[in-house]
């Protein structure tokens, strides 16, 4: 008799096995949930019916992921398709308009990336953010690999053509989570030495294009406003500058909950969406930002955990996407609330007030859980002892 067993699929039993839910990944998921609320009434400065608000739609994100975890992985397959041809068509419909009159979409603070249908409004953007690294992964999955020439320019296309979509909204920052993960797969998927240094050349290549052609005034402004916030320390300067007193204020262990003063004197614009990381920081310090950086860290490290034991390529390279997207997502708005980077409007995950992005992303999570509930593990090796 072998030793050695095939890796057989996993099932859990008892009453997690009716949620299909990791319950580490659950835990975390919902403490961060319970602190965003917290801060977000904070932020808002006392605003019970908006925090009433993000937790409907909190729970509404809890459904979805739960929906999710139980659909059959072949299911979630075949969604990629349709799913990004949807998205796609959405993020047209931005631009459709007749005469000078756009049909569906709506314009706030300068940036069109909104579809009312009258009864409810959304983001089609946040539905590419899990669209995209779907359809990349289906079509590498039932690809050679690593991949060919041929399979690396039609990886590319899928790519590009939503992030030019979206970067033309304007939206710089959803349109980076969404070009990023995806060029992340890729890379996963085996790309060669020769393939990465030919990228760098054409990215170093292309910047200066970029810049011209492809960059809107808006963002070009964003960039110099990074550069010397200062110069404006009243216009475009002026959401940084007061971020940076917000956190610096804030010193070791903050000045209490319900106490920035940034936010109760309405100094800190944006303090319950894209900036609420440096109403975190004042009230609570470097010792509170460090434990909501720990809880992130151990979520992104379980989300790979559980991307690395998926059941075939197209999971492992989709986990991973969703994985370094949610990564670089909180990296670059701690970046850019800091002054690190430019701001480019992104919310801080599960804590930031959001409609669209909650849902997006407990979506996410639901492919992780399913991932999770239909992974494949290897039994342990036994002992000749435990044979007779």
């Amino acid at each position: 008799m072998s030793i050695y067993q095939e890796p057989k699929e996993h099932h859990k039993s008892g009453i997690l096995s009716f949620f299909n839910l990791d319950t580490t990944l659950a835990l975390l998921l919902m403490s961060l949930c319970g602190f965003g609320l917290l801060a977000l009434y904070s932020a808002s400065r006392q605003n019970i019916d908006l925090v009433f608000g993000q937790a409907l739609k909190l729970g509404l994100g809890c459904f979805v992921m739960l929906a999710i975890a139980h659909l059959p992985p072949k299911f979630l397959k075949y969604l990629a398709p349709p799913l990004f041809i949807i998205g796609m068509l959405c993020c047209l419909l931005i631009f459709a308009k007749i005469g000078d009159k756009y049909l569906l979409s709506v314009a706030v603070k300068g940036s069109r990336r909104w579809l009312d249908l009258g009864f409810f409004r959304f983001q089609p953007s946040e539905i590419m953010k899990l669209a995209v690294p779907m359809m990349l992964a289906y079509f590498l999955d039932k690809r050679i690999l690593p991949p060919s020439f041929f399979t690396i320019l039609v990886a590319l296309l899928i790519c590009l053509i939503p992030f030019v979509t979206i970067l033309k909204q304007p939206d710089l920052g959803t349109s980076l989570l969404v070009i990023f993960p995806a060029l992340c797969v890729i890379f996963l998927a085996g790309l060669g030495m020769r393939y990465i240094l030919t990228a760098v050349l054409a990215i170093a290549t292309g910047a200066p294009l970029f810049w011209e052609y492809i960059m809107t005034d808006y963002q070009k402004q964003r960039v110099f406003t990074f550069l010397d916030p200062e110069s404006s320390p009243l216009k475009s300067g002026y959401q940084v500058i007061q971020s940076k007193i917000a956190i610096g204020s804030g010193g070791m262990y903050g000045k209490g909950w319900l106490n920035s003063t940034q936010v109760n004197l309405q100094f800190l614009p944006e303090a319950t969406t894209d900036f609420i990381y440096a109403v975190i920081a004042e009230e609570f310090g470097l010792v509170g930002l460090s434990v909501l950086l720990g809880v992130y860290l151990l979520i992104i490290l379980r989300c790979f955990m559980i991307s690395i034991q998926a059941r075939d390529t197209f999971f492992k390279l989709l986990g991973a996407s969703i994985t370094i997207s949610l990564f670089a997502n909180i990296f670059i708005n701690g970046a850019m609330v800091s002054g690190i980077l430019p701001v480019v409007g992104l919310p801080l995950p599960l804590i930031s007030r959001g409609g669209t992005s909650i849902i997006a992303l407990f979506a996410s999570f639901g492919i992780l859980m399913n991932i999770y509930s239909h992974r494949l593990i290897k039994p342990k090796k036994k002992k000749f002892s435990d044979y007779d």
